[in-house]
């Protein structure tokens, strides 16, 4: 499991980014736990990296804050 930080999150559109060591992850919506919408910018999370199937790029899933 990875660390990261938010850097952006569009609760609009229900997507955001994670950094995390120099790079930064996309996270869909999808990606948190059950019943939680959106994410703070500046929190703290924990996350898995997937390969987007739709996009071939990498993105954060099993998003939980830590």
């Amino acid at each position: 499991m990875k660390i990261g930080q938010v850097k952006k999150w569009n609760a609009e559109r229900g997507f955001g980014f994670i950094a995390t060591d120099g790079h930064d992850v996309f996270c869909h919506v999808s990606a948190l736990p059950f019943g939680t919408k959106a994410l703070e910018v500046g929190m703290h999370v924990g996350f898995e990296i997937e390969i987007s199937s739709r996009t071939g790029k990498p993105q954060a899933a099993n998003v939980r804050t830590v």
